[in-house]
């Protein structure tokens, strides 16, 4: 097979727990590879063997010998609850759109309940629709928390370059929403009522809408399609998005609201998407 090449079926693929220094390593590796790291910021060999003792979780899709994904999660306390923050998830890429990212996460999930964790929490950029499609629709996840450049503002991966902003996901593993969603049922999380506070112009800039006490109980957040490309064509253009669902999100969550769906619009990843949010229901009541 030849560096270039892509995989054609997962049917190879086994999801099994990561051990020992040369797997440990691959991880390493593949961090670098997907992320474009410095050594300085790949999650190290002894980290690993330190949280996988303690607890956490590290397991990889192998395609024979080959580490073809991981996902790595470490024991966390929320709120007076223990979970498991699934911190990295990263797949190479001649294996995308195979399922692979699907398949670790639910390998991730099925370890954390049979350890009596009933939770799992996350965090991604919400500007990535993609992202955003697979943890509310397929997963089933939930949001009540924004943070402000998680990571800092000069983080080092390519994939950094419009900050690093981030929403705080939960996963409750073991409730009916949770069930609902891998089982393919639709997320019944409907937009005809939402008032969007933030909307893709007809030019593709950001137009935002006040948020007030008067605004209705359901809000939506709209973002572009394939924000990578407007990061590569207009880094300008990225970071007014940034900025205008920076400031949707915080005043949202702020006022109560909790980010509880997305939507695709027709074309997939192509189109614009939105994030719907409601008001007056505790993050509890949706698990």
């Amino acid at each position: 097979m030849t560096p270039n090449s892509t995989v054609q079926n997962s049917a190879s693929i086994v999801i099994r727990d990561i051990s020992g220094p040369a797997e440990m390593r691959a991880v390493e590796q593949l961090q670098k590879d997907v992320w474009g790291l410095p050594d300085l910021d790949v999650v190290p060999l002894t980290q690993l063997v330190a949280a996988t003792a303690a607890g956490g979780v590290l397991i990889g899709a192998f395609d024979g010998g080959s580490l073809a994904g991981f996902a790595y999660g470490f024991v966390g306390l929320e709120n007076g609850r223990a979970t498991l923050h699934s911190h990295m998830l990263a797949v190479e890429h001649k294996y995308r759109n195979l399922n692979i990212g699907y398949r670790l996460k639910l390998a991730q999930r099925d370890l954390a309940l049979a350890h009596g964790l009933n939770e799992m929490t996350w965090t991604f950029d919400p500007l990535q629709g993609l992202n955003a499609h697979f943890n509310f629709n397929r997963l089933g996840v939930v949001s009540d928390r924004y943070f402000l450049d998680f990571y800092g503002s000069d983080a080092a991966s390519f994939l950094h370059r419009n900050g690093t902003d981030r929403l705080w996901v939960t996963w409750p593993l073991a409730s009916r929403r949770v069930e609902e969603r891998i089982a393919g049922m639709p997320s019944g999380a409907f937009f005809e009522n939402a008032v969007s506070i933030v909307e893709v112009s007809a030019d593709g800039y950001p137009l935002e809408h006040e948020l007030t006490e008067a605004t209705n109980e359901t809000v939506a957040i709209e973002i572009p399609g394939r924000v990578d490309e407007v990061e590569k064509q207009s880094p300008e253009l990225a970071s007014k998005w940034r900025m205008a669902t920076r400031r949707a999100f915080t005043a949202a969550i702020s006022k109560g609201y909790v980010v509880d769906g997305f939507t695709r619009g027709e074309g997939g990843s192509n189109k614009s998407g939105s994030y719907h949010l409601t008001r007056g229901r505790a993050l509890r009541d949706l698990e």
